[in-house]
Formats: structure tokens, C-alpha cells, sequence
């Protein structure tokens, strides 16, 4: 519960990004086998900061970027 892992797809190809805690470990880290998760942007913003990613609710969910023309 001291660090996490993000696999994220940008439409290019995936980033895989960690972080790992010095000290303490994520309060809201899931407590059931299926330790992976599906998160809005928003969520992982959330979580990253220390808070609870199920109680983000009603943030706006981040939209693609079209590409260049």
C-alpha cells in the first residue's frame, strides 16, 4: 500500500508511471484480492493526493485532445 502503478494509453502508445511513498502508505488502498482499478483522470488526482478516489464524484471527467490539424 506504499506505491502505485498507473498503465496509461494516450491514443499514441501506454505510459506505465509509479509512485512510491517514503513514508506512510495510501489510506484509501482497496482491501480486496482485485487490487486493480479503473480511474478517471480525476480520480487519480485525487488519490495521488492522499484522498479517497470512490468520493470524487461529480468532478468533470477529462476530455481526449483531438489532434493537430
Amino acid at each position: 500500500a506504499s506505491a502505485v502503478k498507473i498503465l496509461l494509453y494516450d491514443g499514441q502508445g501506454f505510459w506505465l508511471c509509479q509512485k512510491r511513498l517514503s513514508q506512510g502508505h495510501f489510506a484509501w488502498w482497496p482491501r480486496d484480492q482485485a487490487a486493480a482499478r479503473f480511474l478517471q483522470g480525476h480520480q487519480l488526482q485525487v488519490l495521488l493526493a492522499g484522498g479517497d478516489p470512490e468520493a470524487a464524484g461529480g468532478a468533470p471527467l477529462w476530455r481526449p485532445v483531438p489532434p493537430a490539424a
